[in-house]
């Protein structure tokens, strides 16, 4: 399959609208990554999906709308998540929430739960790709599953181009880790992922703590659960405290730690230590160092305040080892 790239204007929405109710799979910028999009109705557009990323069947895919009223018609909202939802929509905030009787989204795209990821983006593309299209749509990062998210439509044609149908280049994301995810399934609300809204900015709204995560399980509850995720192919090294002269620097930070001079290549998620600047380098970065040649990259401390939080749990699991082929047999 021959994979077209075209600028974000008029013309590229209407193309990309008829490519995804014919079926097809589409990958266009929100304010956090790059997602690839899918009708969420139609079930066989939504395993092409998961066969363009190789991702895990069971791994659920959160569902795109337009706005909170579409995204009531697929989901049961709670007051918390009503508040949520108001404060923070359009934005990088998912919720989790019990699926509606009559929801349409293919189960596919829940992975067999009786539960749904939703969110409104906070993007003009992705927004007028959403009307145009006239239902929801799935829309993972749209890489090839477990690889560095991304940030650039340049990322998306490297990872799934001549996998999929059309990638609409909006420019770079803004964000640039993924949403927050957040469940409303109980009293307490759980964050089950963080991401460009950090954990300080939810309690606020809410007026009280959220939860933490359960355990990891086989099967996740919400997208971006799993262990071993957002890996690039070159082994991480986290809390690097020196680096080595066969390895990549992942900077962070005014002050460059001993053998930087001498690394294989040094790039800094933010020189004057913003963690918002840190966020919207963190895959691009990675995914550079990735083809850098070293032996291993190895990344400097992250404070683990605000947007912090997201940044290391991405690099917690992109560091974490994959499992084999007797070990994913469970799992995968």
């Amino acid at each position: 399959m021959e994979t077209h790239t075209i600028k974000a204007d008029v013309l590229a929405i209407a193309e990309a609208a008829r490519a995804l109710a014919a079926g097809g799979l589409v990958a266009f910028p929100t304010e956090t990554v790059y997602g690839l999009g899918a009708d969420a109705t139609n079930a066989t557009a939504v395993a092409r999906l998961y066969a363009a990323k190789g991702r895990p069947s069971f791994n659920p895919l959160i569902v795109h709308v337009t706005d909170t009223n579409a995204a009531r018609r697929l989901a049961r909202f709670d007051a918390t998540a009503m508040r949520l939802a108001a404060a923070v929509w359009p934005g990088p905030l998912t919720l989790v929430l019990p699926k509606t009787d009559d929801c349409p989204v293919a189960e596919l795209a829940t992975a067999g739960l009786d539960t749904i990821a939703v969110r409104v983006p906070d993007h003009p593309v992705a927004r007028a790709l959403i009307a145009a299209a006239g239902r929801p749509l799935v829309a993972p990062s749209a890489n090839r599953s477990g690889h560095v998210s991304p940030t650039s439509a340049v990322h998306v044609a490297a990872d799934l181009g001549g996998s999929i149908d059309l990638i609409i280049d909006g420019g770079p994301t803004r964000v640039g880790v993924e949403s927050t995810i957040v469940a409303c399934l109980a009293d307490q609300p759980v964050l089950l992922r963080p991401g460009g809204l950090a954990r300080a900015a939810i309690e606020q709204i809410l007026a009280r703590p959220v939860g933490d995560a359960p355990p990891a399980r086989s099967a996740p509850l919400a997208p971006g659960m799993l262990a071993s995720h957002y890996a690039p192919a070159t082994r991480l090294r986290l809390d690097a405290d020196a680096v080595a002269p066969d390895e990549a620097l992942l900077a962070f930070g005014p002050d460059l730690p001993p053998g930087a001079a001498h690394a294989v290549a040094v790039l800094n998620l933010s020189p004057a230590a913003d963690l918002v600047e840190a966020a919207a380098n963190l895959f691009a970065h990675l995914r550079a160092l990735d083809q850098a040649g070293a032996r291993a990259i190895a990344a400097m401390p992250v404070p683990r305040e605000g947007l912090g939080e997201a940044i290391n749990d991405r690099l917690a699991r992109a560091a974490s080892p994959r499992p084999s082929l007797e070990d994913a047999a469970g799992t995968w």
